[in-house]
Parts: C-alpha cells; sequence; structure tokens
C-alpha cells in the first residue's frame, strides 16, 4: 500500500506516518501540487497509490471513472496535522482494507 497526499494536507504526513506506510510520498515532493487533479490521478493510478485528500473532487472523480486508483476521503474541516495524522492511524486497518477490496473506490473517514 502506498498514500499520496493531496495538496490541502501537510507534507510532514509522509514522515510522521513512514512507520505505517514507508512508500507514501506527498504532491508537493513530486511536483504534482500545482497541476491539475487529473494529472494527479494519472501518476497515482500509473504508481499504485492511494490518494489521501480533504477534497471531495477525488471522490466524485472516482464515483464518475471508476477505480483505482482508490480515495481516502478525510471529511473533516481545519484541523492540524496531528489530528490527521491521529485519524489515519486509527482507521489504518480500514485503510488496508480498501487497499484490498475489489469492490470499493473510496473510504470516507471523520
Amino acid at each position: 500500500m502506498k498514500l499520496l497526499f493531496d495538496q490541502n494536507l501537510s507534507p510532514r504526513l509522509v514522515r510522521h506516518l513512514a512507520d505505517l506506510d514507508p512508500d507514501s510520498n506527498h504532491v508537493h515532493t513530486l511536483d504534482l501540487d500545482r497541476t491539475a487533479d487529473e494529472l494527479i490521478w494519472e501518476y497515482a493510478l500509473r504508481e499504485g497509490y492511494l490518494i489521501v485528500t480533504k477534497d471531495v473532487d477525488f471522490s466524485d472523480r472516482s464515483v464518475l471513472r471508476g477505480f483505482p486508483p482508490k480515495v481516502v476521503w478525510l471529511r473533516r474541516g481545519n484541523c492540524t496535522t496531528g489530528q490527521i495524522e491521529e485519524i489515519l492511524r486509527r482507521h489504518y486497518q480500514e485503510i488496508k482494507a480498501l487497499d484490498e477490496d475489489l469492490q470499493t473506490g473510496v473510504l470516507s473517514l471523520f
């Protein structure tokens, strides 16, 4: 499993969650932070990432186009990076299950 964090999440999450997912990355690190969602989608598909985002657009795209890539949609307002990390850690098993599930393309976390 590899997580790709969208621009609306802190790049520090890659380091903070390296013990769970050492292959994760952030769009900023990949110079994708100023590109269209379509290019991020294509990159995630090609490289085997799950997209982690607070943006509904990726969830909508998954409904319209199907998956992969799969999407972890964080449905929280403003919150700290520590709170996001805690949510992802608390739901890690669900994220792993999403990665392996052949029927589901989006996981909504609150």
